[in-house]
């Protein structure tokens, strides 16, 4: 009961009902006591109802936003947090979030207070107003209704809602391979006879406040944009991708500007202009002076970051000079050229590099980067050219394709073509006065060597028949090559040979001759049956003279055979004559020369012996010497002067005597073996 009859109490009850209604509605009862509170991620915009008293009551004429406290669109936001004072009767607030921009893109403002625009501008000067956070500032500091130059980074800012719009826009992004063409919407106007404005240094056109410093004009800019990313106003200037210019090898840029100052009179393309990095600074190009339209210099192979509204680029092969050809560079820029042959070439004027003409001077085998447009290169061959006068028949060279086989008429009136192959030859200094006189090769062979050899070969015919120029062939050809080769030597052209091909003489010509052929092979025939019938029989002659020949021969050569051997048996005796007489000679005095030697050894010999004798019978008397030399003599021829065996009568023994002569004859045989056993 006591709980119950608390919370009747009307005192508690109305204090309950205040709080729950204080929890709930705290909002409003502290909007009703002129108390705001603001997020921290929203700021509060106010706008003043009236104002009763003071001197700032109402705007002013034309002014949206107040700054004095007027009543209207207060430039003043509330930040985060607390706030006293702003009665309800009196003040709206508004809780507006952050004005946040993403990354990848840019805040483009918008203001719809401040002063008006000058005359003819589009976008408002730029104030400092800290990225429009401080709407004071910008409306104190002059800021400018309208489009803002300045656009907001990436990032969160506290913007007045009520005093600036701002839109959301992409970055600009630049790929690779691509450069930004841009083109302003404001700016000072282009000059008189301009189409591109002068470049201006605003880093890459993010710094609108430099851009109408430096004086940037409307219109397309002579600066690009490289790849990359960039803060611009799309408000201020348009953006456009375009590719970038790549001249690929052997290729050349052929450049014509949009900008710069007229060409001289006369002139058909601009001179070379120092210091624009080749086309890539129109500023440097218009600064030093170049000209509008085509000019000389080219791009070489490579990638360029040309802007297409100041320069167009057309890309051509590079000028080749094949092998065994010169290139003949005829000049139509340059300065006004003065000739350097003199008196000895009369028929065209040949010019040094650089000036306007023939130069003299040709290009050699290979590539050059020369502007077609304002130079011409005709490659003229040094290697032997074959032109062909003969139908359908052409040389890779295409020189003689309008050549076709020469018709001419003989004495005796026969019609007859001729196909004619003439070599030519140009030597590589002559080639400029060629083409100083013809203009290239074709006009050579249309005005030179075809009516020259033409007309040859139908003067050459007109004085024989049909039948002697044909026998004539390989003189009229040595004729032809010596007349010709004379005749183009005055166009400094060398004649190397002249051949003639083909010769059609007329058919009924052709049926007459082969007639006369026909019957001429007839006789020849016939004549060689006729001596082929004498050479038979005198083959027969032959024949049989041969069949007796063989014994006539075998007779001949037995008499030289018999002849031979005669005379070889007279010289085989004279020669065992003489060798025997010599073999006699040579015997006797061998004989000669052994007597005397041996009668000189005797006589020695016996000396020597001699005197041994005599020193012999010195040392014994003669008698016993003699003695000595008797028994040397009977023992030197074996004489036995004892028998060997001696038999005998024993005293008493009647059978001794023969026993002892049978063991003196064993004895004796025994003695003579051991003899023989020691001579052997």
């Amino acid at each position: 009961m006591g709980f119950l009859s608390f919370f009747a109490n009307p005192i508690v009850l109305t204090l309950i009902v205040a709080l729950v209604l204080t929890i709930v509605l705290w909002r409003v009862i502290l909007w009703l006591f002129g108390i705001i509170i603001v997020p921290d991620d929203s700021i509060g915009t106010v706008t003043k109802k009236y104002v009763t008293v003071g001197t700032h009551r109402t705007l002013p004429d034309g002014q949206i936003v107040a700054l004095q406290g007027e009543a209207g669109y207060q430039a003043d936001t509330l930040s985060p947090g607390l706030h006293m004072g702003f009665w309800p009767w009196q003040y709206t607030v508004d809780l507006v979030k952050f004005t946040v921009i993403p990354q990848g893109q840019i805040g483009v403002v918008q203001a719809c207070d401040g002063r008006p625009l000058p005359s003819g501008r589009i976008i408002a000067r730029d104030v400092d107003c800290n990225y429009f956070q401080d709407a004071r500032a910008f409306l104190e500091n002059g800021g400018e209704r309208g489009p803002q130059m300045k656009v907001i980074p990436p990032g969160t800012f506290r913007i007045n809602p009520l005093l600036f719009t701002v839109k959301l826009a992409d970055a600009t992004e630049i790929p690779q391979g691509k450069v930004g063409i841009v083109q302003a919407y404001d700016g000072h106007p282009l000059p008189v006879g301009r189409v591109i404005a002068h470049g201006v240094d605003c880093d890459s056109f993010q710094d609108a406040q430099a851009f109408f410093a430096g004086g940037g004009e409307r219109g397309p800019q002579a600066k690009l944009i490289p790849p990359g990313n960039y803060r611009v106003n799309p408000v201020l200037f348009n953006v456009k991708l375009d590719d970038v210019v790549d001249i690929p090898e052997n290729k050349i840029g052929v450049i014509t500007t949009k900008e710069g100052l007229p060409l001289p009179t006369g002139e058909i393309a601009g001179g070379e202009v120092p210091g624009h990095n080749m086309f890539q600074d129109a500023d440097k190009f218009i600064a030093n002076g170049g000209n509008k339209g085509l000019q000389e210099q080219v791009l070489l192979a490579g990638r360029y970051f040309l802007n297409p509204r100041f320069a167009t680029v057309e890309i051509v092969d590079m000028s080749t000079v094949p092998i065994a050809n010169v290139g003949v560079v005829i000049a139509y820029i340059g300065r006004e050229g003065k000739d350097v042959t003199g008196d000895t070439f009369k028929h065209g004027n040949l010019v040094t590099r650089g000036e306007k003409g023939v130069w003299v001077d040709p290009l050699d085998p290979g590539k050059y980067p020369i502007n077609p447009n304002t130079h011409k290169v005709v490659n003229v061959p040094t290697a032997n050219v074959v032109l062909n006068w003969a139908t359908n028949k052409t040389e890779a060279h295409k020189l003689d394709a309008n050549l076709s086989t020469i018709t001419v008429r003989s004495a005796d009136g026969f019609k007859f073509n001729l196909d004619v192959s003439q070599i030519i030859h140009i030597p590589r200094n002559d080639a400029p006065k060629v083409i100083a006189r013809f203009g290239d090769m074709s006009a050579l062979v249309t005005q030179v060597l075809e009516p020259t050899i033409g007309n040859y070969f139908r003067n050459a015919a007109q004085g024989s028949d049909i039948i002697e120029f044909l026998k004539n062939r390989s003189a009229r050809q040595n004729e032809a090559r010596e007349s010709i080769s004379s005749a183009l030597r005055e166009y400094n052209v060398g004649a190397v040979d002249t051949l003639i091909g083909d010769i059609v003489p007329p058919d009924e010509l052709m049926r007459t001759l082969t007639d006369r052929k026909l019957a001429e092979q007839e006789r020849v025939t016939f004549e060689t049956q006729r001596q082929a019938q004498g050479v038979r029989q005198e083959l027969q002659q032959a024949t049989a003279l041969a069949d007796t020949q063989a014994r006539v021969v075998d007779a001949e050569r037995k008499v030289q055979i018999a002849g031979f051997e005669a005379s070889a048996a007279v010289k085989f005796a004279e020669g065992s004559a003489k060798s025997k007489t010599i073999n006699a000679e040579a015997d006797a005095t061998v004989l000669r020369t052994v007597g005397d030697a041996e009668g000189s050894k005797i006589k020695a010999v016996g000396g020597a012996e001699a005197e041994v004798i005599r020193l012999k019978v010195a040392s014994m008397e003669a008698g016993n010497f003699a003695v000595v030399q008797v028994a040397e003599a009977l023992a030197k021829g074996n004489v036995k002067i004892v028998p060997d065996i001696v038999a005998g009568g024993g005293d008493g023994a009647s059978s001794g005597g023969l026993v002892n002569v049978l063991l003196g004859s064993m004895l004796a045989q025994d003695r003579a073996r051991r003899v023989q056993s020691s001579e052997g």
